[in-house]
């Protein structure tokens, strides 16, 4: 069997998406904090069981029989580490063969904040004795598609990236991958793949996308990673959520969102969704 963690979020549930299509709903299992929220996965036959990270005990219990354990790093950043070493530590204890982990593009020399929970993660599954695959995705499309109403309703994108480039893809394709190499029994213990779009593109080009699929122009406005931050702030968001955000940015101006390794598109035996195709998509809606 199969067990998903996250299966209910929003990788999570293309993951499973994605499974459905290639192989039985039985061999799945949707590991959850909340079952409730999984009775239509339940009613497709995949088996829902309680995984909280917070509660290890869940934890076992939901990997029971289960023989590969695909986890999806927590949204709790700041907790992450303790978290997946609780999910580590049970897949172990319960007897589960591998675990796939998915981690950060360029995880081990990423100048991202966010890389350090993932540094610690990829150490702890090395360090488990378990067999263990990890995915370090690159950026996913939507973080960035998410400002487009902001940015045609202002006229302006804002962003820390300078000439960044950034080769990012849709969730749905990562999962599709995740999928496959879960399926995949030719994939070696210890193998690390460097997942990310084919095509890359700066945030001016995001922006110049915006601007001639929905007809009215859009620039883009480089801040200092300060004034991003304030920028975010100010709009509402959370201090540490604004903090991530605006060194993330930052991050991609000095070449951490880009890789082309054209790895991510060699899983999926397909090329990967471009960004411009999903602004093209976001806009036709």
């Amino acid at each position: 069997m199969l067990a998903i963690t996250g299966a209910t979020g929003q990788l999570g549930a293309l993951v499973i998406q994605s499974l459905l299509n290639k192989t039985d709903a039985h061999a799945l299992v949707a590991a959850v904090r909340s079952p409730e929220k999984a009775a239509d996965l339940k009613a497709k036959g995949v088996r829902v069981r309680q995984a909280d990270y917070n509660q290890p005990a869940t934890l076992a219990t939901a990997f029971e029989g289960v023989d590969q354990v695909l986890l999806i790093s927590s949204s709790e950043v700041g907790q992450r580490a303790t978290q997946h070493q609780a999910v580590i530590d049970a897949a172990k204890a319960a007897g589960v063969r591998r675990v796939v982990y998915t981690s950060l593009l360029h995880g081990d020399q990423s100048p991202l904040a966010l890389a350090d929970e993932h540094k610690t993660t990829e150490a702890a599954l090395k360090a488990s004795g378990l067999e263990y695959v990890i995915l370090r995705n690159g950026w996913y499309s939507e973080n960035y598609l998410g400002n487009v109403p902001t940015a045609l309703e202002h006229g302006v994108l804002f962003g820390a990236t300078d000439e960044g480039k950034i080769a990012s893809a849709p969730r749905a394709d990562y999962a599709e991958a995740a999928a496959n190499v879960l399926l995949d029994k030719s994939v070696a213990s210890g193998q690390v793949f460097e997942l990310a779009g084919d095509s890359a593109y700066t945030l001016a080009d995001f922006a110049a996308w915006i601007s001639e699929f929905s007809g009215k122009t859009v620039t883009f406005n480089n801040l200092s990673e300060a004034e991003y931050r304030e920028l975010l702030v100010k709009a509402g968001l959370p201090e540490g959520f604004a903090h991530i955000l605006a060194d993330s940015d930052v991050g991609a101006s000095k070449g951490a969102l880009f890789d082309d390794s054209h790895t991510l598109s060699t899983l999926l035996g397909r090329p990967t969704t471009s960004m411009k195709q999903s602004v093209r998509d976001a806009l036709s809606q």
